[in-house]
């Protein structure tokens, strides 16, 4: 935050007491930096990381300046896509109806007759898309003459859409007075040529952090084979167990298949499509933000400026594109110096983006690795495992000493040496000494008494032949 009051900078009182109702006591310093200029009617080119307040930098200025008993528009505020557009349109809608001006949208994915009915109620303040302003245009639907002030949200990714000629016409159509500014997160070269063909004498402002991720933001990155994401992806979600959180992914046509995926899996999924219509992108949003949809699914472009209050977490299902497409996905949390958590999802070929992103954007990018119910580093995964590999160890120490013993006693040929194993010894199995069989027992009485039965009048030959026999 700066150090200055809102009077301070020039914000009038009433639009200062809404400031205070909500909550906003003083200016951030992108809108310390621009809205004195802007108010004094210079063009401006700013640049400031995502979650700073360069809504309010821009609408703030523009809501003060327009005349509310003018029937004519004279301003317009062009956004990239239709999410964006109504988040400007909101917030823009709460600060102008203390100052008593009328906004309007004119976005595309609605009903254009509808647009056409309501610009009849002269609203003095335009808010769209390019594509859409530009069709009623085309139409004579809009007529923006009196229009002297354009402001371009998220400029470098409108110049980006391959929406550069329909902003081409638009800004032609506009008064030759007109007061310009651009406002965006990132600065790509051509932003320069367009500041060259459409400002004069552009005040360019740039608040440059000492990161350009906040630093209220945990940076992670799990790493994890391309046909595993889905299931890493479900027990990272159920780890941690956020109210909300928005997944990245790089291809739209990968995010059906991530919905029902994620959806069999028993989550509440939502997806953020680039071609759905306004009502059903707006419904999904809703759900969303409500907290009715626990997951939402978007590209780059789709979720791009979007403010979501509350949202602490953001997944990468696909690594980031380039550094400042990171920072814009990692924007959409810990807005404002909210804590915020930010989890790539990464396969062993994309670790060296990982690397790169952590050069050029000077963040703590490192590695962690699920373990019960936790999100561990290397060395306290190593520390959570170690008894384990101790007692592992042991048993193994303990095996090799049984068996070395073994072997040792084997090798003693001695008879002796049997006699003065140690019980231990013969317990493990080692051969002990034969024992001596038993003496034969003496013959039975009965035996006895059996054979002197059968000698009885027997012959004297036969008795002495049969006690020889005996004897023998």
């Amino acid at each position: 935050m700066s150090k200055y009051t809102w009077n301070e900078i020039g914000i009038n009182e009433l639009l200062a007491n809404k400031l205070a109702a909500n909550g906003i006591v003083e200016p951030t310093d992108v809108q310390a930096e621009t809205i004195p200029i802007l108010l004094g009617g210079s063009n401006v080119s700013a640049r400031s990381q995502t979650g700073t307040g360069k809504t309010l930098a821009y609408l703030l200025p523009l809501l003060q300046k327009l005349n509310s008993h003018s029937n004519a528009i004279q301003a317009i505020i062009l956004a990239p896509t239709q999410e964006l557009a109504m988040q400007i349109v909101r917030v823009a809608e709460a600060y102008a109806e203390p100052i008593n001006i009328r906004v309007q949208q004119l976005i595309g994915g609605a009903a254009l007759k509808r647009q056409v009915e309501k610009l009849k109620l002269r609203p003095q303040l335009v808010i769209g898309t390019p594509g859409r302003i530009h069709e009623l245009l085309k139409l004579r639907k809009l007529r923006l003459n009196d229009v002297n002030n354009v402001v371009i949200d998220e400029a470098d990714q409108v110049f980006q859409l391959g929406s550069t000629k329909e902003v081409e016409i638009i800004l032609h159509s506009v008064g030759r007075d007109r007061q310009i500014a651009f406002f965006s997160a990132t600065y790509p070269e051509q932003m320069a040529r367009f500041e060259g063909r459409w400002m004069k004498n552009p005040e360019r402002i740039q608040i440059t952090p000492e990161h350009r991720v906040s630093q209220t933001i945990d940076n992670y990155y799990i790493v994890s084979d391309k046909r595993d994401k889905t299931d890493t992806a479900r027990r990272l979600i159920r780890l941690l167990n956020p109210a909300s959180a928005l997944l990245f992914l790089n291809d739209t046509d990968n995010i059906s298949n991530w919905e029902s995926k994620l959806s069999y899996e028993g989550f509440t999924v939502e997806a953020l499509y680039g071609d759905a219509d306004k009502q059903r992108r707006a419904a999904t949003l809703a759900r969303f933000r409500d907290g009715r949809c626990q997951l939402l699914l978007a590209t780059d472009v789709a979720a791009r400026g979007l403010d979501i209050e509350g949202l602490t977490l953001v997944i990468h299902l696909d690594p980031a594109a380039d550094a400042d497409h990171y920072v814009h996905r990692a924007g959409r949390t810990g807005r404002m110096g909210r804590a915020g958590t930010v989890v790539s999802i990464v396969t062993p070929q994309e670790l060296f983006i990982m690397e790169k992103f952590r050069k050029q954007l000077g963040i703590d990018l490192s590695e962690r690795t699920m373990f019960r119910g936790k999100l561990l580093t290397e060395e306290e995964l190593r520390e959570a495992t170690r008894p384990f590999a101790a007692r592992h160890e042991a048993k193994l120490a303990e095996r090799s000493d049984v068996q070395q013993a073994k072997r040792s006693i084997e090798r003693k040929e001695a008879p002796s040496a049997v006699k003065e194993a140690k019980p231990e010894a013969a317990i493990k199995g080692i051969a002990a000494a034969p024992k001596p069989k038993p003496a034969a027992k003496p013959a039975p009485k009965k035996v006895e008494r059996k054979r002197e039965g059968k000698n009885k009048g027997a012959p004297k030959w036969l008795k002495a032949k049969r006690e020889a026999e005996k004897e023998q």
